[in-house]
Formats: C-alpha cells, structure tokens, sequence
C-alpha cells in the first residue's frame, strides 16, 4: 500500500479507460468501477495488468449512495487512500425535453450529478486526513453553455460545473484541489449513434479539424493533477477550439 493510487469511476471504456490504462503505466494502483460486470471491464483489467498496473474491481451504480460509499471504502482498504479521485461516470441522453420521460431525467441526473456528489462525500474524510488530493470531474461543453436536445444532459454537467466551483472553496484550506475538464466531442462510444455525415459535420465545426481522443483527455487529467496546488475550482475546456 506504499504505492501511489488513483479510483477512477466509469472506466470500463472510453475516458475512464484510458485514464485507467495511463496511470496503470506509471506504475500507480488503480481502483475502477462500473455498472455491471462484463468484457469492457475485462477488456479493461487485463490492459492494466498488461500496462504493469495493479487494479482493484468494483461493480455498482455510483448514483447509488451505499454503492458509491462501498466502493470507496473497499478502493481504500485496498490501496489505501488515493491521491487522485477521477469522476467520470456518465451516460447521454438525445431528444427533445418535451419527449423526456420523469424516469429518464431521473437516471441521467443520477448517473452524471448525483453520482459526483456521493462518490466525492465518500472520500473527502480520507483526503482531509492527509491534508492533500485531486478532485477532478468529468465534465462537458454543453454543461458551459448548453446543446438543443440535449438539455438534460447539459444540465447535469452545468451541475458538476457549480458542483466543481463550489466545493473547491470548501477543500482548498485543507490543501485538496477540486477541478473539472469540459470535454468537446471526444471519440467514445457516447457518438456512435451519430451518422457519418452527421459527424463529418461536425468535425467540420471544431477548429482542430478531429474528434478528440480519450487518451487526451488522461492526459489533461495527468495535467491537473500535477499543476500547483493553487489551481482549484477551475473548468478546464478540451475542445479543439469548438466552443
């Protein structure tokens, strides 16, 4: 338990994945979560392994708050208490608001909001034992300035916007810095559903010319978590100059 140690949620693939498989190869104990058991976590796991990193595995819904508590507790006990905790689950959601059903608000704002808040109060009394660590969320564009038909979504990442802002004030006389990362339109299985033409149109959009990459997005985490103690509260855009 000497080793340094990262708990990174969602990261079964995509963002999480790669934040995963990065940390892994610096040598670092990670601890993961995801929903349900399954070949993305496996996928996933044996990279780690493969990398020379060593994982713990938690299954579970994070917006769940005895799951998220279990996790957290069980990562410390595993690793013992991280330097960096890593909130990245989240799902989407595409339609009209109109058309949304009071279940489907209810999951997304769980999944992508709620999940932040259980997941960061289950560990804050551990960082706050050592007077030092790295909150850092996952968040998005949309969650800046909102995206039409997507307005659930860009709800719940404008939540984590505040969420981020908010609760850095409260850690960073503890010495804990708390940020976020509003992503643009990175390459993950979250756009599959869109068309060629309709990515193509896109891209076209983004100053950069590209889709982002996950393994971008591990390394601004790597960034953030590395910078001086004094960035805090701070939503940090990787966009390829889209917004």
């Amino acid at each position: 338990m000497n080793k340094h140690h990262i708990i990174i949620t969602g990261a079964s693939r995509g963002i999480g994945r790669a934040i995963a498989l990065l940390y892994a190869s610096m040598g670092w104990n990670v601890s993961v979560c995801c929903r349900h058991k399954g070949i993305d976590m496996e996928h996933t796991q044996s990279r780690i392994t493969a990398a020379g990193g060593q994982y713990f595995t938690y299954y579970g819904d994070m917006g769940d708050p005895e799951d998220a508590q279990t996790f957290v507790n069980n990562a410390v006990r595993t690793f013992g208490i991280p330097e960096i905790i890593v909130n990245n689950a989240g799902i989407s959601h595409l339609g009209l608001l109109q058309d949304m059903t009071p279940e489907q608000w209810d999951t997304l704002i769980r999944t992508n909001l709620s999940s932040v808040f259980y997941t960061s109060r289950a560990i804050i009394p551990y960082l706050l034992q050592e007077k030092h660590g790295r909150i850092i969320n996952i968040s998005s564009v949309w969650g800046n300035v909102g995206a039409s038909t997507e307005a659930a979504y860009s709800a719940s990442k404008g939540g984590i916007n505040a969420l981020t802002k908010a609760l850095a004030k409260e850690l960073a006389p503890s010495g804990i810095q708390v940020n976020a990362i509003a992503c643009g339109m990175i390459d993950t299985s979250m756009n599959a559903f869109l068309e060629p033409d309709e990515l193509s149109a896109l891209t076209e959009e983004i100053p950069a010319g590209r889709a982002g990459t996950p393994e971008e997005v591990a390394a601004m985490v790597r960034q953030i978590a590395e910078s001086p103690e004094y960035l805090t509260g701070q939503i940090i855009t990787l966009d390829g100059g889209w917004i």
